[in-house]
């Protein structure tokens, strides 16, 4: 007890003294301009400084003070906080950059960065310090002409309109610059104030892209307002400041993702070594790190931005194809209707119908009258005339009206029961087209969204690809690994570019299918909406019971039962047999029994002299005058006693056409059985899939992540991490395209029952599931 006492006593002792040795650190803030938005980097570089310094002293932080962009009011502030209590001032903005430079001598230590820009800075090369007692710059890569320059790489604009913040162009001789470098080029430019809020629609007129110089201090709402009045006018555009940018919309930048934080730890190590006796004068000024483009996938489709596949290996990608869904991007359903009223196809196949009613008519006009009308006139030889005892002029003309009504046929009656058929069975020739034809629209849907899918994994494949890239190149800088895993890892990247390529060009031809069978013009740019089960479009069709059903090994074998029966009575193949063994039938029955009975037709004609002249015209007196008009009429009835053998041909004939379109139904009886059987195996196969591929995605993620590290600590070899990356790939394609996969099954199982759902009222669905309990409740 009395040792603890001791020991107690001695540590109390010890913080003591430690206590009264630790120094405390006051820094002063000196800002252009401090905003809510910038609050949280604030509190972030505060955080890092405290965290780096330590132990090494107690550090206090002043609240910033803002010189609203006034020269005069910056070097007020600056000296009236070198007259207070702080012992380190930190520095940023352009105003305080310029109030700084003129101040000469300085009685604290000063820290200036995140503001001057490379363009306005002229050193000597060897130059690594400030060489200026109590100051040190930190001087980043940032550069308006190398930005300029990256973007014409990418686009090759005429009138680039800059935007800069409003204070900008009085405190640095920025226009000078930009018209030394616009020049010796071709292109021109168009310096632009961003306003407050954002609104730069009327601004930006007659520029073809914009570059982001400034807008560093715009709040959220004024800077969406400005990034949506620049997609809204599709302009190309680049930032100057960081990729956060380009994440809220802008279109590309310069600047990698971690200048941020290299910059803020930059600070907080300079606090540390002024903190341990370190002139700041002795400090290193340039922050070094390698710029790299990065460019915003949504925004580029958005704004139809020409995407070069020879960018894909300079480019890292913000967003990806699953992200971007277009206004008119198509959904299933639409594909569904679309196939239904554009088809070429189906149109074809309504055309037949239209044919098919039109032989009807054919087959029905038999029973309607047929009447004729003609007239002629005549000139006779006047010696024949003259003894023809008036009963031929030498000039006359005459008419005469026929007609024919058959009355009954036996051919002509079975013809228009033979066409009904016929037509019915055209029509149902088509249902089984059309049918067709909406599975090939979700087949053609949903290949789409798996080739999309793809291509968005992939690119993020050659994403993860450039980060294993740059470890092994740390790692080779280093020492830790050999020149051959950054060859390997250039090479890989090679690789999958080219597959990354490969797959968006077939997602294009994906998209030429879909467009050939709505019968869009073949390059129509277009995009679909994701499909996702019970969700969205399939969240009213219960998917989810189904799928519970099938996940069932009690309850399957009777949803299969009754998935044939509804088959069976939807089928449209079926209802084709059915009427043209009807219309068979029917033949049969004309040439068996129909034979015996009789063809009855009505025929008569009525005649009219309608006048005549010269000799002849008038008979001699005593010999009687005919009549002007004369009729007839008569009653045909016929019966055909032998026709060369035809009927009893024509009968066997019929026999041998019933016979094989009873093996065909067979034949379909048996493929239904078949495919739905097949169907709702693949079904259960694609359950299995779904759950099994996203546990093994999750696993292959973090088993890349683990990688990832043990590699950059040299613990594993290159093939390793090879093999992580590749089992990744396959997981993430294989979970990401299981839904997919299972959707497509079910539009292919309900193509072989007859019914889809999606073009069926809630009514008729609610009904059929209806029917479905009912059916697998009544087996059990």
């Amino acid at each position: 007890m009395k040792k603890l006492t001791i020991l107690i006593v001695l540590l109390f002792t010890i913080a003591s003294v430690y206590a009264q040795r630790t120094k405390t650190v006051t820094i002063g803030i000196l800002a252009d301009e401090t905003t809510v938005e910038n609050a949280p980097l604030l509190k972030k570089l505060q955080n890092e400084i405290k965290a780096v310094v330590g132990q090494d002293a107690n550090i206090v932080f002043r609240d910033p003070v803002q010189n609203d962009f006034d020269l005069e009011k910056a070097k007020s502030n600056y000296q009236t906080m070198e007259l207070s209590d702080v012992d380190i001032i930190l520095a940023f903005g352009v105003v305080n950059n310029i109030a700084l430079y003129q101040q000469k001598s300085y009685a604290k230590p000063v820290i200036v960065f995140g503001s001057v820009n490379n363009d306005f800075i002229d050193l000597p090369k060897d130059q690594k310090t400030s060489g200026i007692n109590n100051i040190t710059y930190i001087i980043a890569p940032l550069s308006y002409k190398k930005d300029l320059d990256a973007f014409n790489d990418i686009y090759e604009y005429k009138n680039i309109g800059i935007l800069v913040d409003a204070y900008l162009p009085t405190a640095l001789p920025i226009k000078d610059l930009f018209d030394t470098y616009f020049k010796d080029k071709t292109s021109t430019y168009t310096l632009i104030s961003i306003p407050e809020d954002g609104a730069v629609s009327n601004l930006i007129e007659g520029t073809d892209a914009i570059y982001l110089a400034g807008g560093f201090d715009l709040s959220e709402t004024a800077f969406k307002t400005l990034v949506d009045d620049i997609n809204e006018k599709q302009l190309p555009s680049f930032s100057a400041n960081r990729m956060q940018d380009v994440e809220k919309g802008i279109l590309a930048t310069n600047q990698p993702e971690t200048n941020i934080d290299q910059l803020f730890r930059r600070i907080a190590l300079n606090v540390e070594s002024i903190v341990n006796g370190t002139n700041p004068s002795e400090l290193p000024m340039f922050l070094e790190y390698k710029n790299r483009l990065s460019l915003n996938f949504n925004t580029a489709k958005k704004i139809k931005f020409p995407l070069r596949y020879s960018m894909l290996g300079n480019i890292d990608m913000i967003g990806g194809e699953s992200n971007y869904i277009d206004n008119d991007a198509y959904s299933l359903l639409d594909i569904m209707n679309g196939v239904i009223g554009k088809n070429l196809g189906l149109e074809a196949e309504r055309k037949n119908i239209d044919l098919s009613t039109q032989d009807v008519q054919t087959a029905k006009s038999n029973f309607l009258p047929d009447i004729s009308a003609s007239a002629s006139g005549v000139y006779l030889d006047p010696r024949v005339a003259e003894i023809s005892n008036g009963t031929n002029a030498e000039f006359s003309t005459s008419g005469s009206v026929g007609l024919q009504q058959l009355i009954y046929s036996e051919g002509a009656a079975a013809g228009i029961t033979i066409q009904e058929n016929l037509q019915k069975a055209q029509q149902e020739t088509y249902n089984a087209a059309e049918l067709d034809a909406i599975l090939n629209g979700s087949v053609a849907y949903f290949n789409a969204l798996i080739l999309k899918t793809n291509a968005q994994i992939q690119a993020q494949n050659l994403e993860v690809t450039k980060k294993n890239l740059a470890i092994s190149e740390q790692n080779f800088q280093s020492g830790a690994s050999g020149k051959s895993d950054v060859l390997r890892f250039r090479s890989q990247m090679a690789q999958n570019m080219q597959t990354l390529i490969e797959a968006a060009n077939q997602l294009d031809q994906a998209f030429f299918t879909i467009n050939q069978l709505m019968n869009n013009p073949i390059d129509l740019e277009i995009d679909i909406q994701d499909a996702v089960i019970s969700e969205g479009l399939f969240s009213n069709y219960r998917y989810q019971d189904f799928l519970e059903i099938l996940d069932n090994p009690k309850l399957r074998p009777n949803l299969v039962d009754f998935l044939i029966e509804e088959a069976k009575k939807n089928a449209p193949e079926l209802k084709n047999i059915g009427y043209n063994l009807k219309a068979v039938q029917r033949t049969y029955k004309l040439n068996s029994s129909g034979r015996f009975v009789p063809t009855v037709a009505l025929q008569g004609q009525y005649n009219l002299t309608i006048s005549q002249s010269g000799k002849g015209a008038v008979p001699p007196v005593g010999f009687p005058v005919a009549p002007d008009g004369t009729y007839n009429i008569g009653l045909n009835v016929s019966l055909p006693i032998f026709n060369q053998n035809q009927r009893n041909i024509n009968q066997q004939t019929a026999k041998i056409q019933e016979d094989q379109l009873d093996v065909q139904k067979s034949n379909i009886d048996l493929n239904i059985e078949t495919n739905i059987n097949a169907l709702v195996l693949d079904l259960t196969n694609e359950i299995a899939n779904i759950q099994i591929s996203k546990i093994a995605e999750e696993a292959a993620k973090e088993s890349l992540d683990l990688t990832q590290i043990a590699y950059s600590e040299g613990a594993v070899p290159l093939i390793q991490l090879i093999d992580a990356q590749t089992n990744y790939l396959q997981s993430q394609l294989a979970s990401a395209t299981a839904n997919y996969n299972y959707l497509l099954a079910s539009m292919q199982l309900e193509r072989a029952i007859g019914y889809f759902f999606l073009i069926n009222s809630d009514d008729a669905n609610q009904d059929f599931i209806q029917r479905a309990r009912t059916f697998i409740l009544s087996r059990n």
